[in-house]
């Protein structure tokens, strides 16, 4: 009897519910489909990043970015940042398009199945909001380890594509503990993705985004905002982690190479912290070019694009 075709997740259609043939046939669609993928495109800068520039972008800080935007990329990159808020990766996604980074040409964001793939809310909110962006889906159960081992090829193939930019959290989870300033340990499975597809990897801490989406956006439009609650997100310089490319792959060598990103992460904390003291302090002024939103965005951007 011939062995049943597998879907783009890596999982034969006899393991996933009704919800999730359609929700992983449509992100087929959306991000295996070069119509699809354009199309996707267009709704993330038409719709995505104007409403989440309307949502926090008067009080972002960008520390970094500059130099990541002046980036001539030979292949993908790998973002690695900390997970405290569910708005995390929206705040990357603005910082990348308010900057017009030139050499873009994808950006996706792999997500737990759980959510986004299992329940109708779930896909609501992936294609509604990032046009299924929030791809490919890493699936919890422990039976459904090869379709996570499908997922991680998938990631592999899309890093090798100059311009493609892939947003992920080491911690796997988000980081529900009472210090914003800490981590949870990370998983190995970045460091897989890394050594496999072999990205430029970025480090990027984040901190001063909450959970609820209401207040988040009430917030960014309350006078002097950028002085007691700013969004600030300092990205580091590429990693090296060539000491463990030569060794042979293993399931310790991944977790020592995650560890390695995850201590990248954290070490850019201790900026974010003199940073939002020098906020509080009135010391960073309000045209300093860190604030990438301001009256002069425009005219400065335009001479970048």
């Amino acid at each position: 009897m011939a062995e049943e075709p597998s879907t783009p997740s890596g999982a034969t259609p006899a393991d996933l519910t009704r919800i999730e043939k359609v929700a992983i046939r449509l992100a087929a669609l959306t991000n295996e489909h070069p119509i699809g993928k354009v199309l996707q495109d267009h709704f993330l800068r038409g719709v995505t990043y104007p409403w989440v520039r309307l949502g926090m972008a008067h009080r972002c800080l960008f520390e970094g970015l500059d130099e990541v935007v002046a980036l001539q990329p030979d292949r993908g990159l790998l973002i690695a940042s900390n997970h405290r808020s569910f708005f995390d990766q929206y705040s990357l996604l603005l910082g990348l398009y308010l900057a017009r980074t030139p050499w873009i040409r994808s950006i996706n964001f792999p997500v737990r199945s759980n959510f986004f793939y299992e329940q109708p809310l779930g896909m609501l909110v992936n294609w509604g909001v990032a046009a299924g962006a929030m791809y490919p889906p890493v699936f919890r159960q422990r039976e459904r380890t090869a379709a996570n081992k499908a997922t991680v090829d998938k990631l592999v193939e899309m890093l090798a594509n100059p311009g493609a930019v892939i947003g992920v959290h080491p911690e796997g989870t988000r980081n529900k503990g009472s210090d914003p300033y800490e981590m949870l340990p990370a998983m190995p499975g970045i460091g897989q993705i890394a050594l496999q597809a072999k990205p430029i990897v970025i480090p990027v801490w984040i901190g001063g985004l909450e959970n609820d989406f209401v207040s988040e956006f009430r917030t960014n439009y309350v006078r002097g905002i950028r002085r007691t609650r700013p969004v600030i997100a300092v990205w580091g310089k590429p990693v090296d982690y060539s000491q463990y490319l030569a060794q042979k792959p293993r399931p310790a060598l991944y977790k020592k190479c995650a560890d390695l990103f995850r201590d990248e992460i954290l070490a850019l904390s201790a900026r974010e912290k003199v940073l939002r003291a020098q906020c509080a302090a009135g010391e960073i002024a309000d045209d300093d070019p860190r604030w990438i939103v301001n009256r002069d965005h425009d005219r400065l951007y335009a001479k970048r694009a």
